[in-house]
C-alpha cells in the first residue's frame, strides 16, 4: 500500500473526502516527525511506539576497495509494535 492508497482508504474508512484525509495523514506524520526530532516519543496504545536510538560511532568497510571508513554517530527513528498489533498480524 502506497501513501495514495492509504488516503484513499482513511478517506472512505472515515467518510472524508481524499483532500481531508490528506491533509489529516499530513498533519499525523508531521506530529510524529516533530515530536522525534524534539528527542521525544509518540505512543499509540494498541498500535506500537516512536521512539529515537542512538546510533554510537564505528569502523565499516567500503565494499569496492575494502578500505576501512569512519561512519558517524546518528541518531534514527524506531518503531516498536504493540500487542494489538502484532495480534492483528497471526
Amino acid at each position: 500500500m502506497n501513501k495514495a492508497e492509504l488516503v484513499e482508504h482513511i478517506a472512505s474508512s472515515a467518510d472524508l473526502s481524499k483532500a481531508a484525509a490528506a491533509r489529516a495523514l499530513e498533519a499525523t506524520i508531521q506530529a510524529i516527525s516533530t515530536t522525534l526530532k524534539k528527542g521525544g516519543t509518540v505512543s499509540l496504545v494498541g498500535f506500537g511506539s516512536f521512539s529515537v536510538a542512538k546510533r554510537a560511532a564505528r569502523t565499516g568497510r567500503n565494499p569496492r576497495t575494502g578500505a576501512a571508513i569512519k561512519i558517524k554517530a546518528a541518531k534514527i527513528p524506531k518503531f516498536r509494535p504493540g500487542k494489538a498489533l502484532k495480534d492483528a498480524i497471526k
